[in-house]
């Protein structure tokens, strides 16, 4: 499988959880998309954000097999639903209940936040959030939380990207 990560550096090198931010949608780790708009877009963020002057993808192979293997603990949300929204806003809080090797579902992006904002002030029940939710588009990421789930990852490219107006 491809996946794609955005970003602003231009050599990453091997990813360090170390520098990962906490307090993401799947808990601290290095995340990807199969999207490769999505990774574009993320880095353009990025990159506006933090007044960068460039902005990347790159691109990786994973082994497919590597999602079923009982070498790995990987959680894998088919959609927005419960369980993904509560795992979501424990992670974002600071919540851990489960260290995982790799986390794969949609992602609660910007666009999304007003919505998961709503939920978490008790305006919207679990099922009028996932309602709204299901009105987006979710693009699916894939995160890596631990050293031997990044060492799955084999860089193929890495590209410079631009914004589009």
């Amino acid at each position: 499988m491809k996946v794609y990560h955005g970003t602003t550096t231009q050599d990453i090198g091997q990813p360090d959880l170390s520098k990962c931010r906490i307090r993401t949608d799947f808990g601290k780790g290095f995340y990807t998309t199969a999207s490769l708009e999505q990774a574009r877009k993320w880095a353009v963020l990025r990159q506006k954000r933090l007044f960068e002057k460039s902005a990347y993808v790159v691109e990786y192979e994973i082994d497919d097999a590597i999602l079923s293997s009982d070498d790995f603990l990987v959680l894998h949300f088919e959609g927005a639903n419960e369980e993904w929204l509560k795992f979501v806003f424990n992670n974002r809080r600071g919540i851990i209940t489960e260290q995982y090797d790799l986390v794969m579902g949609p992602v609660a992006n910007d666009s999304l936040y007003a919505t998961l904002l709503l939920y978490e002030q008790g305006v919207l029940s679990v099922e009028a959030t996932i309602a709204q939710l299901k009105t987006h588009t979710l693009f699916n990421q894939l995160s890596f939380h631990t050293d031997k789930a990044l060492q799955a990852l084999k860089e193929v490219r890495r590209r410079k990207v631009e914004g589009r107006n």
